[in-house]
Formats: structure tokens, sequence, C-alpha cells
């Protein structure tokens, strides 16, 4: 798909890529099965300019555009998927509201770090309680005086045990459910705001997962982010551009897949040839290449279209939900080409099955996609 990008933007995936290709693969698999957040090499994308990627550089980002983003995102997935949620959380999930909906002195504090990787971001949305259903919630925010005071717990939060900065979603109003959810900015330090449990996962194991408790947590006033009782929608926009990241990081995922078989049909042989020279092993490339090839556009779509200022929801659930399939699909089939090697963890085929499995999960679940496409079509 080459002749859809600029110049620009092929000179940051080579960029990208090259630097995945030697820096992050070769670590991979251990920082994986050690569950290491890789501290170094987020240091050395933020050096590279990945973490603020598609913000303006007056906010220390790179100043280029989100297909650029999305490039990047799926550059990164295919060596190490736990590196590229780490990126795509931060940009998608935390940069991007603050730079959406904050005010002009949200902007100058929280973004420099943040755009330049200085300091990382999460988004703090789910709880226990409540996952797809937000109007759950039951983490409160009370205004005492000039500080909002915190409470709750939040659940699955991708950076959480990482973060330096943290947008939070509490009730403002909780007769109101989501009507009356708010948005906040909350930093690290803050007291009465902790890291609670560690999740034990299943596929990127090297980003964490965690819980964040918030007991009598007193924040500034101005770290209000957005309007008062209109956090929902600041969640939902941002979830949109969040989609896009994960539909991304699908797209490494199930471009290794491919890579990763194609080499292997190659190499393997069986009933004096290699095995690529069977038509089932050809078939299933096929699939898989044309697979991939849809994903990509599709979230080469959404991406564009967020670039370019127009509504982007249905495209945005669009990606996600095919990318994410994909992904999984490609990881299956590997595993299948690859045979019984593909089920041990000396190749990679079984860690891209479970690496691919969430991305059909989390930023919506496939089933919400589905409702969000259909709303939009039954809309228009």
């Amino acid at each position: 798909m080459d002749f859809l990008l600029t110049e620009e933007q092929k000179m940051l995936q080579d960029m990208v890529s090259k630097f995945a290709k030697e820096e992050i693969g070769p670590i991979a698999r251990k920082i994986q099965e050690d569950e290491t957040y890789p501290s170094d090499i987020v240091k050395a994308l933020a050096d590279l300019g990945v973490m603020g990627i598609a913000y303006p550089e007056e906010y220390g980002g790179a100043g280029m555009d989100f297909v650029s983003y999305m490039l990047a995102v799926e550059a990164i997935s295919r060596y190490c998927a736990s590196t590229g949620v780490i990126v795509s959380a931060h940009s998608s999930l935390a940069v991007d509201p603050i730079f959406r909906f904050g005010t002009d002195e949200q902007k100058k504090k929280f973004l420099p770090d943040l755009c330049s990787g200085k300091k990382l971001g999460c988004h703090a949305l789910t709880e226990p309680g409540a996952g797809s259903d937000a109007g759950a919630l039951k983490t409160t925010a009370k205004l005492e005086g000039d500080k909002w005071v915190l409470n709750g717990t939040k659940h699955f939060i991708t950076n959480g045990a990482n973060a330096d900065i943290a947008v939070i979603f509490a009730l403002t109003e909780p007769e109101q459910k989501t009507r009356g959810i708010s948005c906040f900015i909350v930093e690290k330090d803050t007291p009465g705001f902790r890291v609670g449990k560690l999740e034990d996962k299943l596929g990127i194991r090297a980003s964490s997962t965690s819980e964040l408790i918030f007991e009598d947590c007193a924040i500034p006033k101005e770290n209000l982010l957005g309007d008062l009782n209109k956090g929902f929608k600041v969640a939902m926009v941002t979830l949109d551009g969040g989609r896009l990241g994960i539909a991304s990081q699908a797209l490494g995922i199930a471009k290794a897949a491919i890579e990763d078989s194609v080499v292997y049909a190659k190499e393997r042989e069986q009933f004096g040839g290699p095995i690529s020279k069977f038509q089932a092993i050809q078939w299933m490339l096929a699939e898989m290449a044309t697979e991939y090839e849809a994903s990509w556009l599709l979230t080469y779509r959404g991406s564009l279209k967020k670039d370019t200022g127009k509504v982007y929801s249905k495209e945005a659930a669009m990606a996600k939900l095919k990318a994410s399939e994909t992904a999984s699909f490609c990881a299956n089939k590997a595993i299948q080409i690859h045979g019984g090697y593909g089920y041990i963890k000396e190749f990679d085929a079984e860690r891209y099955l479970r690496d691919a499995k969430i991305t059909e999960i989390y930023e919506g679940t496939n089933e919400i996609m589905r409702i969000v496409i259909s709303a939009n079509l039954l809309r228009e």
C-alpha cells in the first residue's frame, strides 16, 4: 500500500521498522516471558519522537499525523505487541484527550513531558463492575473547596503501574450515570493515589496492566479535563482514536504471523520438498495476506478521516473489529503452518496467538464494535 503513503510517512515507517527489528525483536520473547517492562526501549522510542508522533512540535511532539502514528504502532507491534500497546495507550488514550479537551494551561503543563516521552500516560475508565457499561462506574469525585477528592478503584489499566500521569473518569453526579461522569488528570505522586494489583496475563505480558486505587485522593480543581459532567463524551471520543491504535497493533501481529509463516513454509521440508509447495499451505497464506490487506485499508481509512477532521467512529470500530479478528486468524493459521513447532515457545507463533486475543477485547469488545457500527448505519 505504499502508493497511499507520502514520502515522509514511508521514511518514518522505514525508520521505526528498522529500530523495532534491530532493538525490540531480539529481546521481545524474553521480556514477555519475564514480564519485564521495556523501559530502555520506551526511552529510545521517545528519543525517536514516537511517543508524541501525531502532536504539534510546540507541545514536544513530532508534528506528524495520525497515519504516521498508525504506521509506527504497526511496525513496533510486528516485533513486540506489548511495546505496541504501551505506545498506543499512552498516545491515543492519555495524550489525545488532554490535547483535544484540555485548557491552554493544562496543555502547557502536561503535554510537553507526555509528547516528548519524558513521562508516560494511562487512561482509566474500566472498573471491576464497569467494563463495556461505563454507566456502572463507582469511582466518585467530590468538590471540596478548591480540590476534587477521588475515591474508587480502576481495573485492567494498561500502563497503570508505570504511568506518571493518568486520565481518570469518575462520577460527579452519581444519580445521572453517564450524564454525571467527569474526567480528571491525576499525577502519579498525588497522596491517596496508588497502584494496586498487577494482572498476570495470557499475552502482552511485557506491558503493565493494573488496578489504580484512589482513597481520598485530592487533586487541584483545575485538573478537571473538559466540561463538568461531560466526561462520557471525552471517553467515547478518545476511544475512537484508541480503537485505531489497537487496530494498528493487531496489524503488526498479523504481519508477524504472515512473514514468519512464509519463511517457515519455504524452509520446512516434508515428503521430499518444502511445504510451501503444498496447496493447503499456499491457500492458508493467501487467506492470511488477503485478510491483512483488507484490515490495513480499513485502518488507514479511519486514520485518514481522523487526520482530516471528519467523523470516524464507525470507521474506527470497523478497523478494530476487522484487524483484531484478522490478527487472531493469522496467528492461528501460523501455528497450523508451523505444525508442532508452532505450539512450543522456541518459535514465536504461539506468542502471536496469545497477544492477538486481547485485541478483540480491549478498547471495546468486538461485540461492542458491532453495536457501534450498526448504530451508525441505522442513523444514516
